[in-house]
């Protein structure tokens, strides 16, 4: 399975215009406006990297720089979002991440963990060395972490258990907390695909203003 790092910045997606003699003026000042820009990079599972959309532009990470750009903020979306993803495979791709510089780190992982019953001890202890690899690479930058919650079918005490993980990392970590990501969204037939996982292009959009109401402030204030 290849990993892959895509950036939402709408201006990678236009196609380019070649000329037999291009203005390498142009191209290395478009350079240098992108190496200035700071870096928010979305770490997760399909839900990050817009399993089953025909457009990944339309996953909330690329939506999420479209209301960046709105109001003018200095960032470039990275979406590091793998499908199939659970915390043991980030925990093991983290340093590779970690490779680049980044400014806001969204850690968004623990869902395929919960739908395949392991361990929530286990799935902490992943989360959390996820963020211990994040601050001992880049002390100065912010984690936000993604709350997950699972359906009831899988038992009362797991899916409490679960849910206050993510709130007990959060607030022993001290870092920013969503506290549900798919809030509004799971378990809405008409907003997710068939599988009744994965949310749907509305589904997206409302996951976007989920994340943007925690994101919003931090990333003014950065």
């Amino acid at each position: 399975m290849t990993t892959s790092i895509v950036s939402c910045n709408n201006n990678a997606s236009k196609k380019a215009e070649f000329s037999k003699e291009p203005d390498t003026t142009i191209a290395t000042s478009q350079e240098e406006a992108s190496k200035s820009k700071k870096t928010l990079l979305f770490f997760g599972d399909s839900i990050t990297a817009g399993y089953g959309l025909d457009d990944t532009n339309d996953a909330y990470p690329a939506l999420i720089q479209q209301k960046v750009d709105s109001l003018d903020l200095d960032y470039e979306v990275v979406n590091s979002g793998l499908s199939g993803e659970t915390s043991a495979g980030g925990r093991s791709r983290i340093d590779w991440i970690l490779n680049q510089p980044i400014d806001v780190f969204v850690l968004e992982l623990g869902a395929n963990d919960g739908l395949r019953g392991v361990a929530v001890e286990e799935t902490r202890k992943n989360l959390q060395a996820i963020i211990d690899a994040v601050r001992a690479k880049s002390p100065s930058t912010t984690i936000v972490l993604a709350g997950m919650q699972l359906p009831p079918n899988f038992g009362e005490v797991y899916t409490s258990n679960f849910k206050n993980m993510f709130l007990e990392l959060a607030t022993s970590n001290d870092i920013s907390l969503i506290p549900f990501i798919l809030k509004d969204v799971g378990g809405i037939k008409a907003l997710n695909q068939s599988d009744g996982i994965h949310p749907t292009e509305e589904g997206h959009e409302i996951v976007a203003e989920t994340v943007w109401d925690t994101l919003e402030g931090l990333l003014i204030k950065k």
